[in-house]
């Protein structure tokens, strides 16, 4: 039994074979959205996530953080949770029996309604609709690759959901984790503190977001633009929405053409 390590303040981490809250302070909210983590690394939770608006919500028990440490499951001696590829290859691949285990312990008394998810490259892509969606949720269960990858009868045998930050390659599952929760916790009833930011931002509408200025009202010879101060709401709202649109069909033209097929506009 190794000892237990902390990090991230009031944080710890303890060998264990049920799912930890990685955040003391209050106690968490009834039907507070729950993250589980299944990884090798639960050391790197909270991490970003116990900054800012997501931190303080955390803090406040209107989410909850979980990890399943994946080594507690692991096999022999050593503990080992991976072997090589069946059919020979470079690299080493999550074991089957290793990964149920620990998914079995992560799901025990979870609702089955609640997503699984396996954070990969080649998913389907995390959007502002996902993020929405898992939000809605009473929360999710991310599994974390290593290596390269995971046996594919777990995905079968679970009908996991594979999901992608993009089209590149990182060395694991964490930082994309940490992605996807911070997209959606901040969707959680009471997280912003101005929910008019989560309706006006990119992607709400299908849009980006058009720019933002703040003082001082010149800058290196430029200046806030002057619709922007004339006090007129109505026309500040229809230059933002035009600039919207300008922005979204210059630099995502699949965006802008999506957006426009949805409202019947001619691109």
């Amino acid at each position: 039994m190794t000892a237990p390590k902390r990090s991230h303040g009031r944080v710890a981490v303890r060998p264990s074979l049920q799912p930890r809250d990685l955040m003391g302070g209050p106690p968490p909210l009834a039907q507070a959205w729950v993250a589980q983590i299944i990884t090798l690394f639960p050391a790197a939770f909270p991490g970003v996530l116990g900054e800012s608006l997501t931190g303080r919500a955390l803090k406040d028990g209107k989410w909850r953080l979980e990890t399943v440490n994946l080594r507690d499951f692991g096999v022999g001696k050593h503990r080992n949770v991976d072997d090589t590829p069946a059919g020979g290859g470079a690299g080493m691949v999550l074991r089957p029996d290793v990964l149920g285990a620990a998914i079995d312990a992560a799901r025990a008394g979870v609702s089955p309604a609640r997503p699984l998810i396996y954070l990969s490259p080649r998913g389907r892509r995390f959007d502002q609709p996902m993020a929405r969606a898992l939000a809605q949720s009473d929360g999710v269960t991310l599994l974390c690759g290593r290596f390269e990858g995971v046996d594919e009868r777990v995905l079968d045998h679970y009908g996991i959901m594979e999901v992608s930050l993009g089209d590149f390659v990182m060395t694991g599952g964490e930082i994309a984790a940490q992605a996807m929760i911070d997209a959606t916790v901040r969707l959680l009833p009471g997280v912003l503190g101005n929910e008019d930011s989560a309706v006006e931002e990119s992607f709400s509408d299908g849009l980006l977001e058009h720019p933002q200025y703040t003082r001082p009202a010149q800058w290196q010879g430029r200046d806030i633009p002057d619709i922007l101060t004339s006090g007129d709401h109505g026309k500040v709202d229809a230059w933002r929405q035009d600039m919207s649109k300008a922005i979204t069909k210059a630099r995502r033209p699949d965006l802008w053409a999506a957006w426009c097929k949805r409202h019947g506009v001619q691109e």
